[in-house]
């Protein structure tokens, strides 16, 4: 490997060696294509939720010499070459997207599965942040100290830059909420954060820009810095973390009700529970006058005038049941809005939810189950296929429960 032993410091000799790098940063034609197929597998990568089609991917993705050469044109204030290498890797930018876009149509035909890695994709990690800032010293530090190309740094600033964008595509596509937008802002977040650290590594080795260098530089630290603080003082695009434990519910939303009227000679009772109680009898105390007769009054603690009609209320609290999703395929389950309605968001195993009995329904042979869960302190609800839950109490009896009745005692 040609290695150089150090950066010259006069002007001829940078002059030579800047001349050598844009030469070498060039965009080609293989930028392009080598960006087309990465697109393409990095889509059906998220289509299949793999892993290791995802990895595949951006071992084809195109060298990032381009991007080392939009940093060079700063560098040299240079707007022509500038121009040539924005508009290089927006092309290659468009290409992967529209990879991701094609392949999204295919999720709407397919059967639903689990879509974790498109999601995964699409927030910030700050562990990959970190990753992002020791490829893009890397990639620069290889590329201008030797004359080979940088392949694995290249692939660590490609992975960070493609997945991201491609992810947008595919979340238009296939419908997906919170992933587009999200993954073009977490593109914008890796772009100008990797820009920078390019940026002060060049100065690190000593190369002087030039007057215009100066200030084009200047203007790119401060237009990256402060997208950098918009978007992360604005928590826009989320940062990803563990979720926290859910805390329980107190009392879940949209509970049913039901109204019970008992009829008598001189009143009605009408009970109005807020949730479903269980059987209850009312009983009435017989008033008998010798020799005549008479109306039977209703006694329930006080004696209510003939005239009112009372209105109880119960309150009977729900019994919850915490389980974890455990599915076999996917590494998780599909939440949706309603049984077999529409999707909502990807429960990861491991994740604990509350359920209710009261909340079961049969759609098409198959049991559906209300679950609660809060996730980076947000409540969400929705419904979940009851084979995909691992119950941590016992679990409960999801079975049409028969409707309360009241018994009146003469």
């Amino acid at each position: 490997m040609t290695r150089r032993s150090s950066i010259p410091t006069d002007a001829e000799g940078q002059a030579a060696l800047i001349a050598s790098l844009a030469r070498r940063a060039y965009p080609s034609i293989e930028l392009f294509v080598f960006s087309l197929v990465c697109g393409a597998i990095l889509g059906l990568g998220f289509l299949l939720n793999s892993q290791a089609v995802l990895l595949l991917g951006i071992l084809v993705a195109p060298l990032m010499t381009p991007w080392v050469g939009f940093l060079l044109a700063i560098l040299t204030g240079s707007i022509r070459f500038l121009f040539e290498t924005v508009m290089a890797l927006l092309i290659s930018a468009a290409l992967v997207f529209l990879g991701g876009l094609i392949t999204g149509f295919a999720a709407n035909i397919l059967p639903e599965m689990a879509r974790d890695n498109v999601y995964i994709h699409s927030r910030i990690w700050l562990p990959a942040l970190l990753v992002l800032a020791i490829g893009a010293i890397t990639l620069v530090a290889s590329f201008a100290r030797s004359e080979e190309k940088p392949f694995l740094p290249s692939v660590v600033v490609a992975y960070l830059f493609f997945l991201p964008i491609n992810a947008v595509g595919f979340g238009i596509s296939a419908g997906l909420q919170d992933v587009w937008l999200q993954g073009l802002l977490v593109f914008v977040a890796h772009f100008a954060l990797a820009g920078m650290i390019g940026l002060a590594t060049f100065f690190l080795l000593r190369l002087k820009p030039s007057f215009g260098g100066v200030v084009l530089s200047g203007i790119t630290f401060v237009l990256f810095g402060g997208v950098l603080i918009v978007l992360m003082g604005s928590g826009s695009p989320s940062v990803a973390t563990t979720p926290a434990p859910p805390t329980p519910l107190t009392q879940p939303a949209a509970l049913p009700s039901s109204t019970l009227e008992l009829p008598s000679p001189t009143q009605t009772l009408t009970a109005t529970p807020s949730v479903r109680p269980t059987s209850t009898t009312v009983r009435r105390t017989p008033t008998t006058t010798p020799g005549t007769a008479s109306p039977v009054p209703l006694t329930l603690d006080v004696t209510l005038p003939p005239t009112d009609t009372p209105t109880v209320t119960l309150t009977i609290q729900p019994t919850p049941t915490y389980g974890r999703i455990s599915a076999n395929e996917g590494g998780g389950a599909n939440l949706r809005d309603a049984p077999g309605g529409t999707y909502v968001m990807t429960l990861l195993n491991g994740t604990i939810v509350e359920t209710y009995s009261e909340f079961a329904e049969d759609a098409n042979g198959v049991t559906w189950v209300k679950v609660y869960v809060t996730l980076n302190g947000r409540q969400i609800e929705g419904w979940l296929l009851e084979s995909v839950i691992a119950y941590a109490t016992p679990a409960p009896n999801f079975e049409a429960t028969a409707t309360p009745t009241v018994t009146p005692t003469p």
